[in-house]
């Protein structure tokens, strides 16, 4: 009979092997629960949340609040965030697909903002909302 650790760990694993699969985009819990079931993977939403909060601890994920309606999403950084500078999102209005942007002219309005107006953005939480070219072109 397998103790409860290796029961976790199993889980783990397999929540894991999900989130390698997005290690370049965004992901909800809701993106593991379709994953699990697609596969035959037994794991409650509870046990989700708890791993994915366990990895945010841990540094191997980032979590983000898009706005008070939208569920967190989270990224996957691997203990080390990927990429240097700020890091800001588009959120298409149309599909609700969330894109990591790392981008030097929003660099520089970061920095205007602070230096002329005093004020400090949180670009963990700063979106930027539109339309994504593909919903564009399918609108087309």
């Amino acid at each position: 009979m397998a103790t409860r650790s290796q029961y976790n760990t199993k889980q783990r694993e397999q929540i894991m092997d999900f989130i390698l699969t997005k290690k370049d985009g965004h992901f909800s819990v809701s993106d593991v629960m379709d994953y699990c079931a697609e596969n035959d993977i037994h794991i409650g939403q509870t046990t989700v949340y708890r791993h994915l909060e366990k990895m945010v601890d841990e540094g191997i994920l980032n979590k983000y609040f898009v706005d008070l309606l939208t569920p967190a999403c989270f990224e996957y950084t691997g203990g080390k965030h990927t990429h240097s500078g700020q890091c800001f999102h588009l959120k298409c209005e149309k599909c609700g697909k969330l894109f990591h942007v790392h981008c030097d002219m929003l660099e520089h309005i970061d920095a205007h903002l602070e230096e002329d107006h005093g004020f400090v953005l949180d670009t963990r939480r700063t979106v930027f909302y539109g339309t994504c070219e593909e919903c564009r072109r399918n609108a087309r």
